[in-house]
């Protein structure tokens, strides 16, 4: 058996719990950030199969903006958040008040990367915290990495040891609006969690929802 099928609705559940608590830390800074108030959920955490990952972003080809870090630590792997380049444009071109901005310009506006670059490490430094604190285990983000390039192209670095064990992944979803003006704008995207296959009974043992070696 996979290690990947011995993953139980429960886990899943706390892995969702995880991240809205964490979500709830990133909101908080995102509205310091940004000077505006920005509600982020995780409305749902599943396993998927690679071939259904890809479809999740509109197929191996579609152009994504991803802030991507390394998990260390007690438990290891891979994290990646993305947004396809259409809904990163908007979340920075209001950020900005600049509608001329666009990813597809990656020389023209450097700040633009820099704030992309910084929401992506808060909200994947968050989302750690909360697991950090729930199963008091020692995990540290590596430096995070923004890459503009085809989804297929961003996450074979992520698939390089985890296709070597399985053909699946967790794929986390996440929905941040903002809620302070009438016609709020909420910008969709997805964390793609590869953990390394020994850190999964160290994750859930930890978490005390057990996990069948």
């Amino acid at each position: 058996m996979s290690y990947i099928d011995k993953i139980q609705p429960i886990h899943l559940d706390i892995l969702k719990e995880t991240g809205n608590i964490g979500a709830g830390h990133a909101a908080t800074s995102l509205s310091t950030l940004l000077n505006r108030k920005i509600d982020m959920k995780v409305p749902n955490v599943r396993i998927v199969p690679f071939a259904e990952m890809m479809e999740l972003t509109g197929g191996s080809e579609k152009e994504m903006v991803s802030v991507s870090l390394r998990i260390e630590g007690e438990a290891g792997g891979n994290m990646f958040f993305m947004l396809t380049i259409e809904e990163a444009d908007r979340f920075i071109q209001k950020l900005m008040a600049d509608e001329s901005f666009t990813f597809r310009e990656q020389d023209t506006y450097p700040i633009g990367f820099s704030a992309m670059q910084e929401m992506g490490n808060i909200l994947s430094g968050s989302y750690l915290s909360a697991l950090g604190d729930f199963t008091r285990l020692k995990l540290q983000p590596s430096v995070p990495e923004l890459a503009v390039d085809m989804f297929g192209a961003i996450i074979s670095y992520g698939l390089l040891e985890i296709s070597q064990y399985s053909d699946y992944t967790i794929v986390i979803d996440t929905i941040l609006t903002e809620t302070d003006e009438e016609n709020a704008e909420t910008v969709k995207g997805h964390f793609f969690l590869f953990l390394s296959p020994d850190s999964f009974p160290v994750l859930f043992d930890a978490l005390g929802a057990g996990y069948d070696k």
